[in-house]
């Protein structure tokens, strides 16, 4: 049976059923939910329902999602009804791939990001010299020396002169570097005679002296010194860095290598009620933890699913900017250099059986192709020794791969755990490190999407800013900020709006298994949403950087909600009905809906947004509304489609939106993949909107 059409006709079996009910059974009423949400457009994410106009919630979790007349049958006296006035609604955005203690850490940290010199660094440093004590410690975070007019690790000698009397330790803007002053280098006891460990490097002049910046496992020789934090700033750390995340619309974060203390203070604030994000810790590559937390065994939504303790981190390599990364042949920029390898491909092996038999998921650092390969090696040789069904392997970053090695992710079910704003970040200077061959291989989502993988998307933060709307708007333009370049950087690779919302959603849930739990607006899942002000799938790409969150729900609770008076803060609620739903959506807004109705030959869509002697168009051919409802039981099943370019002409009571339908699937004289030139023209009727006519005219290839 065609599942599309399966899907279809659920609707219809659904009616049969209630019409054949007891009449007690359909007159009983469901129980009254705590919050209804309705009055904008709420994308769930789910492929049985993807678009509703309103959804309820009850202890914590979805029990409804459709229309806004029956989501009222689920109001009562005390229920909350959240207007939400015309805002897009999505299942709350989950970030695959963070660092909790690192972000709130930087948050009181000299903020080094997006500095265009080293003089700058210098100078913000020796001005929180001047506020505090000599021989406290001073740490900053976010230094990239590929934004300055000089391309190569800096020395500390400007840094040492500056500030002679605290100990400084800045962390490169990845994490993989750092540069220290001469202070923090005497509390380290690092001298010439220090050797390089293994996986890690000094970086050093031409007399062997150590200029102060340290790469990959050599951070770990300067950050003896430094005092370990106590459990309360732990915890204070990890607090602040939930609250930033969720004013970003983050209602998750998979924390990638953490050790035990840390996710100890996940569970003390968890435990009393002061986690406001749900957390999937990755136990950090250390024996004693591991031994720990493997008794232990994979500890799954603790505290009303606030930590989940249940993968491990490995790392096979360095960065791409350090040029730590490690790669098969030498960097094009550096042809003595061809990276480090952190870890050897046996220790990823063995640790990564260990895992396995314990029942956790392992995810590993690989940026450079040969640390890609490594990973996929020791993965393979793993599965051979301990065959496990789903074991959802990752591989974080998965930045730079060979081009035979893209279809192994499939092959070996190995998730490539990507971060869209990598790529955005690394274009001005990447193509320099890789050569024109390599970078083909890099950042490449539609490659490895179309060996059939799904890619949960983060940001890496405090690598990159927190913002998933960066993440999203990266995701289908691979264009920065102000963006450039025109067209996209290798725009092939982009992904679609669905793909990116879906990387930012379900499939981060998938790659933790909780696709059960989270990451879709579903019946029965943990009630996290979060509101923004425009809708991101359809407005132009150029505007996606001005979506600003409105609010971020976990478990149906409020976390975060726009301050009164800016811009974002749109959502009233009160305890009677909101006002109703399609009436108060815009052309813009209903637009993709006409889309997925049209492909999927919905005929509910149909009847509610088609005017009546409304007429399609396509090419010669011409459809009355009857024939277009009529239409469902068509021969065509479309995979994939979606709009690109859309633009709207407002004329008031009228309104006409164009743009291009691209549209992939098969039909019954074998696959297609075709692009409409279309023209949507619509109307106000009694205060909602219809469309009255549509064209559509097929580009020729």
């Amino acid at each position: 049976m065609n599942l599309r059409r399966a899907v279809l006709r659920l609707p219809s079996l659904l009616a049969l059923l209630a019409a054949i009910a007891p009449p007690a059974a359909r007159a009983q009423a469901p129980r009254p939910a705590e919050l209804i949400v309705t009055g904008g457009r709420i994308y769930t994410v789910d492929e049985t329902r993807p678009v509703v106009e309103a959804f309820a919630v009850s202890k914590g979790r979805f029990v409804f999602a459709g229309s806004t007349r029956d989501a009222m049958l689920y109001k009562g006296p005390a229920t909350r009804v959240l207007d939400v006035h015309g805002a897009a609604v999505y299942p709350g955005f989950i970030d695959a791939h963070a660092h909790m203690l690192g972000l709130g850490l930087a948050l009181s940290s000299v903020d080094l990001v997006g500095v265009s010199s080293y003089e700058e660094v210098v100078s913000r440093v020796a001005a929180r010299a001047k506020t505090v004590p000599a021989g406290q410690w001073i740490t900053g975070n976010g230094w990239d020396q590929n934004r300055w007019p000089v391309k190569e690790f800096p020395t500390n000698a400007a840094l040492t002169k500056a500030v002679p009397d605290h100990p400084v330790l800045l962390d490169r803007v990845d994490g993989h570097a750092i540069l220290a002053n001469a202070a923090a280098m005497r509390a380290s006891g690092i001298t010439a005679a220090t050797p390089d460990p293994a996986g890690g490097r000094i970086i050093r002049d031409a007399s062997g002296t150590p200029t102060g910046v340290f790469v990959d496992n050599a951070e770990a020789l300067i950050q003896r010194g430094l005092p370990d934090l106590t459990p309360r700033q732990l915890s204070d750390a990890i607090h602040a860095a939930a609250v930033e995340s969720n004013k970003w619309g983050l209602t998750e974060v998979q924390d990638m290598g953490s050790g035990r203390q840390t996710i100890e203070a996940f569970e003390s604030l968890a435990r009393a009620g002061k986690l406001p994000i749900r957390s999937y810790n990755m136990v950090t590559d250390d024996q004693p933890d591991l031994d720990y937390y493997f008794a232990r065994g994979p500890r799954k939504a603790l505290y009303d699913g606030h930590v989940w303790v249940r993968g491990i981190k490995l790392y096979a390599d360095g960065a791409l900017g350090s040029r730590g990364a490690a790669l098969l042949a030498p960097y094009s920029d550096d042809s003595a250099n061809s990276g480090l390898l952190v870890s050897t491909e046996k220790h990823l092996e063995e640790r990564t059986i260990q895992a396995l038999k314990h029942g956790f998921q392992v995810s590993t650092h690989a940026i450079g192709d040969r640390g890609n390969r490594n990973a996929l090696d020791a993965y393979e040789a793993a599965l051979n020794a301990v065959p496990t069904p789903d074991a959802r392997l990752r591989v974080e970053h998965a930045q730079i791969i060979s081009p035979e090695d893209i279809p192994r992710f499939a092959k070996l079910g190995v998730i490539p755990s990507m971060q869209a704003s990598h790529q955005t970040s690394d274009m001005p200077w990447a193509e320099r490190r890789l050569g024109p061959v390599r970078i083909h291989g890099a950042y490449a989502w539609r490659s490895l999407l179309n060996t059939g993988v799904i890619i949960p998307n983060g940001t890496d933060f405090p690598v990159e800013h927190v913002n998933p709307i960066i993440t999203f708007h990266s995701s289908v333009t691979r264009q920065d900020a102000e963006n450039m370049p025109p067209g996209g950087w290798y725009p092939e690779q982009r992904m679609t709006r669905e793909e990116a919302l879906r990387s930012m959603t379900i499939w981060p849930a998938f790659a933790a298994f909780q696709e059960h739990e989270l990451g879709t607006i579903t019946p029965g899942k943990y009630a996290d949403f979060t509101i923004v002000d425009r809708d991101i799938m359809t407005v132009p790409a150029e505007q996606i950087l001005g979506a600003h969150v409105v609010a971020t729900y976990v478990g149906g609770s409020a976390v975060y909600q726009a301050p009164a008076g800016t811009a974002a803060s749109t959502a009233t609620s009160s305890a009677a009905p909101a006002a109703t739903d399609v009436a108060q959506q815009m052309p813009i807004q209903l637009e993709e809906e006409w889309t997925k109705g049209l492909v999927a030959r919905d005929s509910s869509v149909f009847d509610r947004l088609l005017a009546p002697g409304f007429v399609y168009t396509e090419n010669a051919s011409v459809m009355t509304r009857a024939d277009v409802i009529g239409s469902v039981a068509g021969d065509d099943h479309v995979d994939w489609a979606g709009n690109e370019g859309m633009t709207l002409h407002d004329f008031g009571a009228t309104q006409v939106i164009t743009g291009v339908l691209h549209v992939k699937g098969k039909g019954k004289d074998g696959p297609f993949d075709r692009r409409y030139q279309f023209t949507d023209t619509w109307q106000r009727h009694d205060a909602s909107w219809q469309i009255i006519a549509a064209q559509d005219y097929i580009i020729p290839k």
